[in-house]
């Protein structure tokens, strides 16, 4: 990691855009944990290894991640934003106790999904985070409830 590079800091419930250094970096049992530098140094601690080897972080509401991750994704994250928005604007909620589940499996914050996505997403992030894979056991166990949780909420919606 280079001191002087800017990470892009994106807060899709706002659709506010930024860039900011990384601030303070400590070693942690479970690896490097990161803040973000002032005045973002409110964001974190966050994972700066899984934001160094995946390119992304999320904190809350925010979106930490490497320039060539935002220019790939900032379509998709910015219509996100617009629908979630629009969604408020019309009295609209998302459920927000599915929120976290969501995060954890990397799928869009609002609109319906599918068992297949639900499924696709949890096969995806199993691949690093499952211990066999090198990954640990706590985070796969969160990872399979989370996917527990959307699908028992898809099926239930159908």
């Amino acid at each position: 990691m280079n001191d002087s590079e800017e990470w892009v800091v994106w807060n899709g419930s706002l659709g506010v855009l930024d860039q900011a250094r990384m601030g303070r970096v400590e070693e942690a049992p479970s690896g490097r944990i990161a803040w973000l530098a002032a005045p973002y140094d409110v964001v974190g601690p966050f994972s700066l290894d899984e934001l160094e080897n995946f390119g992304r972080v999320r904190f809350g509401a925010c979106l930490v991640m490497s320039r060539r991750i935002w220019k790939a994704d900032q379509d998709k994250l910015r219509s996100e934003t617009r629908e979630r928005l629009w969604a408020l604007a019309m009295g609209v909620n998302a459920p927000n106790d599915a929120s976290a589940h969501r995060a954890r499996l990397e799928l869009p914050p609002w609109g319906a999904l599918t068992a297949a996505e639900i499924n696709a997403a949890f096969r995806r992030l199993a691949k690093t985070v499952h211990p066999d894979a090198g990954g640990r056991h706590d985070d796969y166990i969160r990872l399979t409830e989370a996917r527990d949780a959307l699908l028992e909420r898809a099926t239930s919606m159908n």
